[in-house]
């Protein structure tokens, strides 16, 4: 090490990280929860029903119903409860958090062409996205055939 921390950096700026805030170890189900296996899955696969992504799923469940976390729970992720009830997302998050991201930003620069800055962001983001869906390539979470284009990657998002 050189003495400047371990500490990882963001992607694309020279900035460090920031650290955040750790959850408590707990081991089992916390006491104030009452609700069961069976009614978590159906609350779970009802809420992603209405459209919810996995991660505003797990806020709605913190803060609505006092679930801290599913898998303390019912010893499976949300995503697990999802596959077993048979749904399945088309791409996963991640990606298609940045690809609407880089759709946004395609109409952004369709009206202001010469706002450079944004032009940046989008070879930023778009770069992102090759090396983010690279991976999910290698883990077979996307097919092989799939490629990122600016043309279409509106019809991607809906």
């Amino acid at each position: 090490m050189d003495g400047k921390g371990a500490i990882m950096a963001r992607m694309h700026t020279r900035k460090r990280g920031r650290a955040g805030s750790k959850r408590p170890v707990r081991e089992g189900k916390p006491t104030w929860v009452t609700m069961g296996n069976e009614e978590l899955d159906k609350l779970i696969v009802k809420l992603k029903k209405e459209g919810l992504t996995k991660s505003k799923l797990g806020m709605v469940l913190r803060d609505q119903y006092g679930i801290p976390k599913v898998k303390e729970i019912r010893g499976s992720r949300i995503s697990k409860v999802l596959e077993s009830n048979g749904i399945k997302d088309q791409m996963p998050e991640d990606l298609a958090a940045l690809v609407s991201k880089a759709v946004n930003l395609n109409k952004h620069l369709g009206t202001n062409p010469k706002d450079l800055k944004n032009r940046r962001g989008l070879e930023l983001v778009e770069a992102k996205i090759k090396r983010l869906s690279d991976y999910y390539k290698r883990k077979s979470k996307l097919p092989d055939g799939w490629s990122y284009s600016r043309a279409t990657a509106e019809s991607i998002v809906k």
